[in-house]
């Protein structure tokens, strides 16, 4: 049966959200239903939101009072099919999202609800049952023995005071004469801060004066006495106001230890009896936050905003917290304003000079219109008028509430007052909350870095270094990253990598920083804002916009606004630069990028800051490696022959590989050149060692064999002056093998060779009918003594005979205690009867790799020449 009725119906404009809850909030107050107030407010507030925001339709409230609880309906203009159903498989929405809440939060606190469609609205509904209690009787207790009840003196004394608006007394009753000694004409009209011991709380400012201008305050304080004495007394203060409107405060006073006469008892129960202990009074926090209070920071911090905007009736509310140098704070929490641009944006905590300047204290803007600009954040959001106060925890600044409204000279001093109490309700535990997620993210940005350091500690290259970092920070601190690089110190910086989270935007990434020009490389460390790639891609999205609208002129072919916007909207947030310096110079920036309005918070532009560091090392010894790399190999390509000469009649072939990483010369070598019409030099030899030194003698050994043999020596003179030439390098020389040979191709089809085997392996000589047998003598090496006594051997290859020469890298090829050894190279060499030059080398070299798992450690060479068969018939 309904006993109640009442509707009011709301525009859809921001500022009904607060008229809808203010409405609620009295209909229910002036039926007595105190106890469920905050639970309808908050739920009205969720779904007027949705209708006259979300929607954009007026909304219709309408509370029905019934025997059993009281049932709110909103009705909105916009009948979509929307009810969230759990396990329908649909999206989760964020939960810092604005809209799409009230039907869950309905389904959290109502004890009945549902959503009713007609043709042209969509009736949202929700009932609130109401305490069972006894009929007349607002609280009670138990019976309790005569024993347990509160003690009292054997006359009860209660002072009732009345104090007018400016804090001075207008009536003492005879209790209050008993109980503290004054005559009424002794105190009328005196303040009552004359007489009043208030307790001062530090870290707090408010007195008994702020008190009394609350609605309702109850606690302990004392009254100096007239014989000096100060009484302690428990006081409950009710703030009234008379038939012509003006406004006092009754107090009722009793002594401290008969508090009982006058303290109210909890409205609700504790959520586990058994687990509170007994006597323990409710928990300031949990009477604001509600309970269960959320475990997480950003759920923390989304309720205090919403219970502090209910809580004053504004439009909007946020909640910032300190940076630990307590110089800036960091949007963190926020409703009623736009909130995916508002999110981590940073505001100085010393705005100006002042009270109103400074975050540090209350502060009360009647009119934002009058003074544009005084409160940045809520610029272009239509709020006229805020209160905003300071969290501390233990005298220090920790962050800033702040409730908002659309309205003029909505907030005075006593919101403030009331704020302020909230705030010092919750700020210890947004503290502690944040300090857990501090930790948090600090032990996270440990293992980041310590992961990042390995990675960019494993490459040398470049551009897998230039990877490595877009890489690493996309998506973890950033949407997009734009690698710059700088050359030295009078080049432009180059666009070197871009990176972005959705890969079908890099291209459009990449063209739109191509045109913008780069940061300047400035070594100041730190992150700074660069603002150039947002405005030119909101610019480039409004031509061509306009350009698709018939208004900028004609559009080029191909040219659509999708791809312009889709880029406008992936770097239209905020965008900074850190700076990559390594070895005081700096050598590149790093580019990190939002999407569309958000912020970077500051931890992560910290940890950039410490990764762009790490990066920066890695990238220039990436650079140094290259170029040290680039100078050796084009030192070592200068020590190798050019392409080798066509010998006619003789098939030659050459294998080589050299030892170490990025090593393109060592210890062995190889030549073939012509010497003179129908004559052609050829060798093969082995410095000891490996390496730059080995390549050194490498290098001289080579062009002093084509010198001297192209001024008509023969092979004996060449070696011996070679001899010479090494010995006269003192402590750089090192001995050397080498096999020398001369070729002359002869008319028949044979081949003619004088070759002087110094210190080498022996070259072998593969007949047609498949025998090997070496080809020359073995005879001193090079490098270890002055005279030597050399002499040539000549060797006639037959058709279908194969010449095979290697270096000793090829015979000690070793797999434990086995080795490769002569006698292996033939038998290796006696299956290459009838094959190629080409096809001798392959075999041999595929057999070396074969013998043992492990890469090779020592240079090989492989010389291999064949003269062909005669052509059948």
């Amino acid at each position: 049966m309904i006993t109640a009725r009442a509707a009011a119906t709301f525009e859809p404009v921001g500022r009904s959200v607060a008229g809808a809850r203010a409405f609620v909030r009295d209909t229910l107050q002036g039926w007595g239903h105190g106890d469920i107030v905050d639970d309808a407010v908050v739920l009205t507030s969720e779904l007027v939101t949705n209708a006259v925001v979300h929607a954009g339709t007026s909304a219709d409230v309408l509370c029905l009072r019934t025997d059993g609880g009281v049932r709110v309906s909103v009705a909105d203009r916009y009948p979509e099919r929307e009810i969230p159903l759990q396990h329908s498989g649909r999206t989760v929405v964020p939960p810092d999202r604005e809209g799409g809440r009230g039907l869950l939060l309905c389904g959290a606190l109502a004890s009945l609800w549902g959503v009713e469609y007609t043709a042209a609205q969509k009736h949202v509904w929700f009932q609130l049952d109401l305490p069972e209690r006894p009929a007349g009787t607002r609280s009670a207790g138990p019976a309790l023995p005569v024993d347990a009840l509160p003690a009292t003196d054997g006359r009860v004394r209660v002072a009732v005071l009345q104090i007018d608006r400016g804090g001075c007394v207008t009536s003492w009753n005879d209790d209050a004469r008993d109980l503290f000694g004054y005559d009424p004409e002794q105190v009328v009209g005196k303040p009552l801060t004359d007489f009043a011991a208030w307790p001062h709380t530090p870290g707090t400012g408010t007195g008994i004066a702020e008190a009394l201008r609350l609605s309702r305050w109850e606690g302990s304080y004392g009254i100096r006495g007239a014989d000096g004495r100060v009484v302690p007394v428990y006081a409950s203060h009710l703030r009234v106001r008379d038939a012509d409107g003006e406004a006092s405060t009754v107090c009722l006073l009793v002594r401290d230890h008969e508090r009982a006469i006058l303290q109210s008892p909890q409205r609700t129960p504790a959520p586990d009896a058994a687990a509170q202990p007994e006597g323990r009074p409710s928990d300031p926090f949990e009477v604001f936050i509600g309970s269960p209070a959320p475990d997480d920071l950003d759920g923390l911090l989304q309720r205090t905003v919403e219970r502090a905007r209910d809580m004053l009736d504004g439009d909007a509310a946020y909640l910032l917290l300190a940076t630990d140098d307590e110089t800036e704070l960091e949007v963190r929490a926020s409703t009623g304003l736009p909130s995916a641009r508002q999110r981590f944006a940073r505001v100085p905590v010393e705005a100006g000079s002042g009270r109103y300047g400074s975050a540090r204290m209350p502060a009360v803007h009647e009119d934002l219109g009058a003074v544009p600009g005084s409160v940045p954040l809520l610029s272009g959001t239509g709020m006229r008028s805020v209160v905003t106060v300071p969290l501390k925890v233990e005298g220090r600044l920790t962050g800033s509430l702040g409730v908002a409204a659309e309205a003029a000279g909505r907030y005075s001093n006593e919101e403030a007052l009331r704020l302020q109490f909230a705030a010092d309700r919750i700020a210890l535990a947004v503290e502690r909350a944040r300090l857990t997620e501090l930790e948090r993210l600090r032990r996270g940005s440990l293992s980041f870095l310590v992961e990042a350091s390995d990675l960019l500690a494993g490459t040398l290259d470049r551009d897998q270094t230039l990877a490595l970092m877009a890489q690493m920070t996309v998506p973890t601190l950033a949407t997009w990253c734009a690698v710059y690089t700088v050359a030295d110190q009078t080049s432009e910086p180059e666009l070197s990598y871009v990176l972005h989270e959705d890969e079908d935007r890099i291209d459009g990434l990449k063209t739109l920083l191509m045109k913008v020009d780069p940061p300047e490389p400035v070594p100041t460390p730190g992150a700074r804002v660069w603002t150039a790639p947002t405005d030119a891609a909101h610019d480039a999205a409004l031509r061509t916009s306009l350009r698709n609208l018939g208004l900028g002129g004609p559009a080029r072919p191909g040219t659509a606004p999708g791809p312009s916007l889709a880029t406008a909207s992936a770097v239209g947030g905020e965008t900074v630069v850190l700076p990559l310096v390594a070895r005081n110079r700096v050598i590149g920036m790093l580019t990190l990028g939002k999407p569309s309005e958000e912020h970077f918070r500051q931890e992560i532009l910290e940890l950039a800051e410490d990764l762009s560091r790490r990066a920066a090392l890695a990238l220039d010894n990436a650079r140094l490696y290259s170029e040290r790399t680039a100078i050796s190999q084009s030192l070592q390509r200068s020590l190798l022959p050019p392409e080798l000469p066509e010998v006619p009649g003789v098939e030659v072939e050459v294998i080589y590989r050299a030892a170490g990483e990025g090593n393109e010369v060592g210890g062995d070598f190889y030549d073939l050149f012509p010497i003179r019409d129908g004559a052609y030099g050829f060798a093969i030899g082995d410095v000891c060692g490996t390496g730059p030194e080995a390549a050194a003698v490498t290098g001289l050994a080579r062009h002093a064999l084509r010198l001297l043999a192209r001024e008509g020596f023969g092979g004996p003179a060449v070696l011996e002056r070679l001899n010479a030439a090494i010995l006269d390098e003192g402590a750089r020389s090192r001995f050397l093998t080498l096999l020398y040979g001369e070729l002359w191709p002869q008319r028949d089809g044979s081949a003619v060779l004088k070759v002087v085997c110094a210190g080498h392996p022996l070259p072998l000589r593969l007949r047609q009918d498949g025998t090997v047998e070496p080809a020359a003598e073995p005879q001193p090496l090079l490098g270890v003594m002055d005279d030597l006594e050399l002499y040539e051997q000549t060797i006639t290859l037959d058709p279908g005979d194969v010449l095979l020469c290697v270096t000793d890298g090829v015979t000690e090829r070793r797999e434990g205690t086995r080795m490769l050894g002569d006698d292996g190279l033939t038998d290796v060499l006696t299956t290459c009867t009838g094959l190629t030059a080409g096809a001798v080398a392959a075999r041999v070299l595929r057999a070396v790799e074969r013998f043992a798992a492990e890469p090779a450690s020592d240079d090989m060479a492989i010389l291999a020449m064949r003269v062909p068969e005669f052509p059948a018939g």
